[in-house]
C-alpha cells in the first residue's frame, strides 16, 4: 500500500465493457433473467459512490438513505443494521480489501472503474469480514452488480469474487502484506488497513512498542459504541436510561451525562434524541467539555465561550451546565450553515444563551470578555477514524502542518479572549504531537502570561490519560475518541 488515493476518481477502464441488457440470452439458448434487486445492497452501493463521489461522509449519508427504505415499507431493523454493517465494514477495510482484490485482477486498481471496485469492495467485506456463507456473498454480490453495473461487468465481479472465495482474510493477508520484521509499517498498514503515512503518525502519538499500536489500529476498525449526551437541565442519563431500558441502554464509562447504546438502529429516532433532550456525543468529547467546566477559577463565573461551536454538542453540553450555575454561554461558529446547527442543539437549553456566526481567529467581542472559554479546534480527525472510516483515506501527511496556521491562531485568540484568573480549553480530535502539544507549546513560548495547569484530574476518574499536565484518550484504552485537552489559566 502506498500513500496515493486507494481509489482514483476516473470512470470507464478496459474492463468497463458495455451495460448489456442480455435481451438475447447467453448464448446457450437459456431465456434471459432479469436481475432480482435487494433493497439492502443497493442502498450499501449507493451509500459507497457517494462517499466516493461526492466527497460525503457516511455518517451523513447513510441516514437519510435508511429513512427513505424505511418509509417505502418492507426494509425492517434487520436490514438497516446489515447495510450499516456493509457500508462502514467496506470503509474500514478498504485499505486490505484493495490489496486483496488487486492480488485477483489483471490490471492495476486505477484502471478497475470506481463502481465495479465498490462492488466488489462489499463482496470482499461479506467474503472476508462477516459470516455471510461464501456462496451467499458471491450470489449476492453478482446479483447487486447485475443490477448496478450491467450484465457484461458481472461476469468481471463473479471471477475476481471467486478468486478471492478461495481463501480466508488471514490465508490472504499472509499473501499480500509483508513480514512485520521486513517492513512493520507497510505490514500493519496492510494488516489495519491504515495508509502507511498514519500507521506512522498513530505510531509517533503513541510511542511504545508493536502492541500497543496494533491495538490503536485494531481499534479504529472495531464498530463504535453510538454514545448518547443526556442534556442537563433538559433530561439527565438516569431518565434516558429508563426511557430506553435496560435492554437498549447502559450507564457511561466515564460521563455521568453518558448513555450507551446496546443495540444498532438509528439513535435519531429516540424520542429523546427527536425532542433534544439528549443528542449523540462521544464520551471523549464530553469529558472534554466537563474538564473545562470543573476547572478551578479565580473570581467571577458568568460568560463561557465555545469558540468552534458546529456542529454544537460540546455547546449543548456547556450551556446547561453554564445554565445551572447562573452563567451565560456564548457559541461562535464560522460557518453560518454550522451555526444553525449549533442553534439547533441549543434549542431547549433552560437559561440564556447566544449563538453567533463569527471567525474564532478575528473575533467581534472584546479580548478578557469570558471566564471560560473552549477551543476545539479544526484538526485532521486522526483520533476519530472509527466513527469516519472513510477519513483516513482522504487525509494526506502534509495536513498535518496544513492546519496548524489555524490552530495556532485560534488558541491565541481564546487567550486573549479569556480574562485574568480565567481557564482556556484547548481540545483537538487528533493525537498527533502536531496537533496538540507542539502547537500548545508554541502559543503559550509567546504568551507569557499563560500557563497550563493539570487537567488529568478533572477526567472524572478516568485511568491512563497521560502523565499530566495535559490529558490524551484513546479508543484502545478509554473506549472513546482519541480526544485531546490542555487546559490553561490567563495569569496576566
Amino acid at each position: 500500500m502506498n500513500d496515493q488515493p486507494h481509489r482514483p476518481r476516473q470512470h470507464g477502464g478496459p474492463q468497463s465493457g458495455s451495460r448489456g441488457s442480455g435481451r438475447g440470452g447467453n448464448g446457450k439458448g437459456r431465456p434471459y433473467r432479469r436481475p432480482q434487486k435487494d433493497p439492502v445492497r443497493v442502498l450499501a452501493f449507493d451509500a459507497l459512490r457517494a462517499v466516493d463521489e461526492r466527497d460525503a461522509y457516511a455518517n451523513l449519508v447513510l441516514p437519510p438513505l435508511l429513512r427513505a427504505a424505511r418509509e417505502k415499507g418492507g426494509f425492517d431493523t434487520r436490514d438497516a443494521a446489515l447495510a450499516t454493517e456493509l457500508v462502514y465494514g467496506t470503509l474500514r477495510g478498504q485499505g486490505t480489501y484493495d490489496a486483496i482484490i488487486a492480488a485477483c485482477v489483471d490490471r492495476p486498481l486505477r484502471e478497475v472503474d470506481p463502481p465495479v471496485l465498490d462492488v466488489l469492495s462489499l463482496g470482499a467485506h461479506q467474503l472476508l469480514g462477516t459470516r455471510i456463507p461464501s456462496h451467499a456473498a458471491v450470489s449476492a454480490t453478482v446479483e447487486l452488480a447485475r443490477v448496478v453495473l450491467g450484465d457484461g461487468r458481472s461476469k468481471f465481479v463473479n471471477a475476481v469474487l471467486r478468486k478471492i472465495a478461495r481463501d480466508d482474510l488471514d490465508g490472504w493477508l499472509e499473501t499480500v502484506a509483508p513480514p512485520y520484521d521486513e517492513d512493520p509499517e507497510e505490514h500493519l498498514s496492510v494488516v489495519h488497513s491504515h495508509p502507511r503515512w498514519i500507521v506512522s503518525a498513530l505510531w509517533d502519538a503513541l510511542g511504545g512498542g508493536r502492541g500497543g499500536i496494533e491495538d490503536l489500529l485494531a481499534a479504529d476498525n472495531e464498530r463504535p459504541e453510538v454514545t448518547l449526551v443526556a442534556r442537563p437541565g433538559r433530561t439527565d442519563a438516569g431518565r434516558l436510561l429508563d426511557s430506553l431500558g435496560p435492554d437498549r441502554a447502559l450507564p457511561g464509562r466515564w460521563s455521568p451525562y453518558a448513555v450507551r447504546l446496546t443495540e444498532g438502529g438509528e439513535p435519531g429516532a429516540i424520542e429523546a434524541v427527536k425532542e433534544g433532550r439528549a443528542g449523540v456525543q462521544d464520551e471523549g468529547s464530553q469529558l472534554v467539555a466537563l474538564a473545562l467546566a470543573g476547572a478551578p477559577l479565580e473570581g467571577r463565573d458568568e460568560l463561557w465561550l465555545d469558540g468552534c461551536a458546529g456542529p454544537g454538542g460540546k455547546a449543548a453540553l456547556l450551556a446547561g451546565i453554564a445554565a445551572g450555575r447562573g452563567a451565560r454561554l456564548l457559541a461562535a461558529e464560522k460557518q453560518p450553515h454550522r451555526a444553525g446547527l449549533v442553534a439547533k442543539a441549543l434549542d431547549g437549553t433552560p437559561g440564556p444563551y447566544q449563538v453567533i456566526a463569527a471567525d474564532g481567529t478575528r473575533p467581534p467581542w472584546r479580548p478578557g470578555s469570558f471566564d471560560r472559554v473552549l477551543v476545539d479546534v479544526p484538526c485532521t480527525g486522526l483520533g476519530a477514524l472509527r466513527r469516519r472510516p472513510e477519513a483516513r483515506w482522504r487525509r494526506r501527511p502534509e495536513d498535518l502542518e496544513g492546519f496548524a496556521p489555524l490552530q495556532r491562531g485560534l488558541l491565541r485568540e481564546a487567550l486573549r479572549s479569556v480574562r485574568v484568573g480565567g481557564v482556556v480549553g484547548y481540545a483537538t480530535c487528533s493525537p498527533h504531537p502536531a496537533e496538540t502539544r507542539a502547537v500548545v507549546d508554541d502559543v503559550l513560548r509567546a504568551s507569557p502570561g499563560a500557563e497550563l495547569i493539570d487537567a488529568t484530574g478533572l477526567m472524572s476518574g478516568v485511568p491512563m490519560v497521560g502523565e499530566g499536565p495535559d490529558v490524551q484518550l484513546w479508543p484502545h484504552v478509554h473506549g472513546t475518541d482519541a480526544m485531546y485537552l490542555a487546559l490553561i489559566r490567563r495569569t496576566a
